[in-house]
């Protein structure tokens, strides 16, 4: 018997991100079962993006060496959703409104995988912030770089608006410090 190889018609790339995004909503799903309130769920949620957040800088760093300190929150801005969202996440948010201290700004996110496959349970279901590992990953990237950052979504599809907005305000701009005794 010959065996004819036959290549699936299947885009790597898509079947990567889909498992992704099905392991994501069963390891959200996973710790609802693990915590009584939603509260607490979103709670870790931030913290397990945060220390994401912490060890992707440096990745993402080596991955685009031609990245460099950013000069201004606006560059930052840029980075982060031209090269961070696209580089992890495969899609390139728009940067809109911006505070008029220039302090601030959203994230507009069109496409989120994350949530390709999902639906939120009525009642208790709709307090649950579902995407908010990325604000901590964010938070935690961006305190690498010594950079103190509040990010919220404000706005998301799941929960029936009209689109996924995330918001970003720079609090502090943080500095080293020594240990006591070192130069």
């Amino acid at each position: 018997m010959s065996r004819t190889n036959v290549k699936p018609n299947l885009d790597a790339r898509r079947v990567t991100q889909e498992l992704f995004t099905l392991t994501y909503g069963a390891f959200v799903a996973q710790i609802l079962n693990d915590y009584e309130h939603v509260d607490e769920v979103n709670k870790q949620l931030d913290k397990i993006g945060y220390n994401i957040g912490v060890r992707l800088i440096d990745d993402f760093l080596a991955r685009n060496p031609n990245v460099g300190r950013c000069h201004d929150l606006r560059e930052t801005a840029d980075v982060l959703a031209k090269q961070g969202f696209k580089t992890y996440l495969g899609i390139s948010p728009s940067i809109t409104n911006w505070s008029s201290a220039g302090d601030e700004f959203s994230l507009l996110i069109d496409g989120n995988p994350l949530t390709e496959f999902v639906e939120l349970p009525e009642g208790q279901g709709q307090k649950l912030s579902y995407n908010q590992m990325i604000c901590g990953a964010i938070r935690g990237a961006l305190e690498m770089v010594q950079l103190e950052v509040e990010c919220r979504f404000v706005q998301d599809q799941l929960k029936g608006d009209n689109a996924t907005e995330l918001r970003i305000k720079f609090l502090n701009k943080l500095q080293d410090a020594l240990p006591v005794g070192e130069d």
